[in-house]
Protein backbone atom coordinates (compact mmCIF):
# COMPACT_ATOMS: atom_id res chain seq x y z
CA UNK A 1 0.00 0.00 0.00
CA UNK A 2 2.81 2.15 0.81
CA UNK A 3 4.24 2.02 -2.12
CA UNK A 4 1.78 2.43 -4.80
CA UNK A 5 0.68 5.80 -2.61
CA UNK A 6 4.16 6.90 -2.83
CA UNK A 7 4.12 5.68 -6.52
CA UNK A 8 1.20 7.70 -7.16
CA UNK A 9 2.35 10.89 -5.30
CA UNK A 10 5.14 10.99 -7.74
CA UNK A 11 3.72 10.38 -10.98
CA UNK A 12 0.96 13.50 -9.87
CA UNK A 13 3.58 15.85 -8.93
CA UNK A 14 5.75 14.66 -12.57
CA UNK A 15 2.80 14.87 -14.27
CA UNK A 16 0.61 17.83 -13.35
CA UNK A 17 0.03 19.71 -16.05
CA UNK A 18 0.98 23.62 -15.81
CA UNK A 19 -1.85 26.10 -15.10
CA UNK A 20 -2.69 28.86 -17.34
CA UNK A 21 -1.04 31.67 -14.90
CA UNK A 22 1.73 29.69 -15.24
CA UNK A 23 2.24 29.87 -18.44
CA UNK A 24 5.03 32.79 -19.64
CA UNK A 25 3.78 32.74 -23.05
CA UNK A 26 1.80 30.82 -25.66
CA UNK A 27 2.80 32.21 -28.98
CA UNK A 28 6.20 32.57 -30.30
CA UNK A 29 7.23 36.23 -30.48
CA UNK A 30 9.62 38.75 -28.85
CA UNK A 31 7.04 40.68 -26.87
CA UNK A 32 3.75 38.52 -25.11
CA UNK A 33 0.38 40.14 -25.83
CA UNK A 34 0.41 40.87 -22.18
CA UNK A 35 3.49 43.05 -22.90
CA UNK A 36 5.56 40.27 -20.63
CA UNK A 37 8.81 39.45 -22.18
CA UNK A 38 9.63 35.96 -23.24
CA UNK A 39 12.47 33.39 -21.39
CA UNK A 40 15.52 35.15 -22.47
CA UNK A 41 19.06 32.97 -22.87
CA UNK A 42 20.32 34.25 -19.73
CA UNK A 43 17.12 32.54 -17.89
CA UNK A 44 17.92 29.80 -19.48
CA UNK A 45 21.66 29.69 -18.53
CA UNK A 46 20.68 30.67 -15.18
CA UNK A 47 18.36 27.15 -15.01
CA UNK A 48 20.62 24.80 -16.61
CA UNK A 49 22.94 26.21 -13.74
CA UNK A 50 20.78 25.99 -11.11
CA UNK A 51 19.50 22.61 -11.53
CA UNK A 52 22.05 20.71 -10.80
CA UNK A 53 23.63 23.06 -8.27
CA UNK A 54 19.72 22.01 -6.28
CA UNK A 55 19.02 18.43 -8.08
CA UNK A 56 22.45 17.12 -6.37
CA UNK A 57 20.98 17.69 -3.19
CA UNK A 58 17.47 16.25 -3.73
CA UNK A 59 19.32 13.18 -5.17
CA UNK A 60 21.68 12.90 -2.13
CA UNK A 61 18.62 13.00 -0.27
CA UNK A 62 16.67 10.33 -1.93
CA UNK A 63 20.23 8.32 -2.07
CA UNK A 64 19.91 8.53 2.35
CA UNK A 65 16.23 7.91 2.43
CA UNK A 66 16.21 4.81 0.03
CA UNK A 67 19.53 3.56 1.79
CA UNK A 68 17.07 3.58 5.32
CA UNK A 69 14.41 1.96 3.34
CA UNK A 70 16.34 -0.35 2.75
CA UNK A 71 18.07 -0.99 5.77
CA UNK A 72 14.30 -1.62 7.32
CA UNK A 73 13.60 -4.24 5.32
CA UNK A 74 16.77 -5.68 5.78
CA UNK A 75 15.85 -5.44 9.40
CA UNK A 76 12.30 -7.29 9.09
CA UNK A 77 14.17 -9.63 6.84
CA UNK A 78 16.42 -10.86 9.65
CA UNK A 79 13.34 -10.69 12.44
CA UNK A 80 11.56 -13.68 10.84
CA UNK A 81 15.08 -15.66 9.56
CA UNK A 82 15.99 -15.27 13.42
CA UNK A 83 12.32 -16.84 13.98
CA UNK A 84 12.95 -19.82 11.67
CA UNK A 85 16.05 -20.26 12.75
CA UNK A 86 14.46 -20.06 16.65
CA UNK A 87 12.09 -22.74 15.28
CA UNK A 88 14.61 -25.11 13.77
CA UNK A 89 17.07 -25.27 16.98
CA UNK A 90 14.16 -25.86 19.09
CA UNK A 91 13.13 -29.78 17.82
CA UNK A 92 15.43 -31.90 15.52
CA UNK A 93 12.91 -32.13 12.76
CA UNK A 94 11.40 -28.73 13.06
CA UNK A 95 12.87 -28.03 9.86
CA UNK A 96 12.54 -30.33 7.74
CA UNK A 97 11.98 -29.99 3.98
CA UNK A 98 9.62 -32.07 2.06
CA UNK A 99 9.88 -33.45 -1.44
CA UNK A 100 8.96 -29.93 -2.98
CA UNK A 101 11.87 -28.03 -1.64
CA UNK A 102 9.34 -26.94 1.42
CA UNK A 103 9.44 -26.32 5.04
CA UNK A 104 6.78 -29.31 6.44
CA UNK A 105 5.79 -26.91 9.28
CA UNK A 106 3.32 -24.10 8.24
CA UNK A 107 4.95 -21.57 10.36
CA UNK A 108 8.63 -22.55 9.10
CA UNK A 109 7.60 -22.05 5.69
CA UNK A 110 5.46 -18.63 5.88
CA UNK A 111 8.91 -17.33 8.08
CA UNK A 112 11.21 -18.19 5.15
CA UNK A 113 8.68 -16.62 2.62
CA UNK A 114 8.80 -13.94 4.39
CA UNK A 115 11.81 -13.01 4.84
CA UNK A 116 12.54 -13.74 1.20
CA UNK A 117 10.32 -11.02 0.75
CA UNK A 118 11.64 -8.70 2.93
CA UNK A 119 14.54 -9.57 1.70
CA UNK A 120 13.86 -9.17 -1.96
CA UNK A 121 12.44 -5.49 -1.17
CA UNK A 122 15.34 -4.56 0.85
CA UNK A 123 17.68 -5.23 -2.57
CA UNK A 124 15.53 -3.10 -4.89
CA UNK A 125 15.53 -0.24 -2.00
CA UNK A 126 19.24 -0.53 -2.45
CA UNK A 127 19.52 -0.73 -6.12
CA UNK A 128 17.39 2.39 -6.25
CA UNK A 129 19.70 4.45 -3.77
CA UNK A 130 23.01 3.50 -5.85
CA UNK A 131 21.32 4.71 -8.73
CA UNK A 132 20.39 7.89 -6.87
CA UNK A 133 23.91 7.76 -5.67
CA UNK A 134 25.08 7.48 -9.33
CA UNK A 135 22.76 10.37 -10.19
CA UNK A 136 24.40 12.22 -7.38
CA UNK A 137 27.93 11.76 -8.57
CA UNK A 138 27.10 13.16 -12.20
CA UNK A 139 25.33 16.05 -10.71
CA UNK A 140 28.17 16.63 -8.78
CA UNK A 141 30.30 16.69 -11.55
CA UNK A 142 28.70 18.55 -13.55
CA UNK A 143 27.91 21.33 -10.66
CA UNK A 144 31.46 21.70 -11.12
CA UNK A 145 33.09 25.07 -12.39
CA UNK A 146 35.94 24.51 -14.25
CA UNK A 147 38.63 27.81 -13.90
CA UNK A 148 36.55 29.13 -11.16
CA UNK A 149 38.45 27.41 -8.25
CA UNK A 150 41.45 28.31 -6.34
CA UNK A 151 44.16 28.08 -7.61
CA UNK A 152 46.79 25.24 -7.66
CA UNK A 153 49.32 26.03 -4.61
CA UNK A 154 51.79 23.73 -4.42
CA UNK A 155 52.86 21.88 -1.12
CA UNK A 156 56.62 23.17 0.16
CA UNK A 157 58.23 20.09 0.80
CA UNK A 158 60.66 17.80 -0.50
CA UNK A 159 60.33 14.21 -1.08
CA UNK A 160 63.15 11.58 -2.09
CA UNK A 161 62.56 8.09 -2.55
CA UNK A 162 65.36 5.36 -2.38
CA UNK A 163 67.11 3.60 -0.48
CA UNK A 164 67.56 4.74 2.89
CA UNK A 165 70.64 2.05 5.31
CA UNK A 166 69.81 -1.14 4.32
CA UNK A 167 66.43 -0.63 2.80
CA UNK A 168 63.97 1.08 0.61
CA UNK A 169 62.24 3.72 2.25
CA UNK A 170 60.51 7.74 1.47
CA UNK A 171 62.00 10.62 3.12
CA UNK A 172 59.76 12.99 3.25
CA UNK A 173 61.13 17.29 5.04
CA UNK A 174 58.56 19.94 5.64
CA UNK A 175 59.87 23.26 6.09
CA UNK A 176 58.41 25.38 9.09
Amino acid sequence: MMRSTLLVAVLCCGLVPSLRGQVICSRSSVVCTENRRLTTDDQRASFRRAAPHYGKWLTAAGTVALTLLGAEQHRYSRRDWNALLAICHSAQDACALGPDGRYLRSDAELLYQRSRTFDRRANRWLLGAQASLLATTALFIIDLHPGAGPENIPFPSQIRVGSVGGGTGVEMRIAF
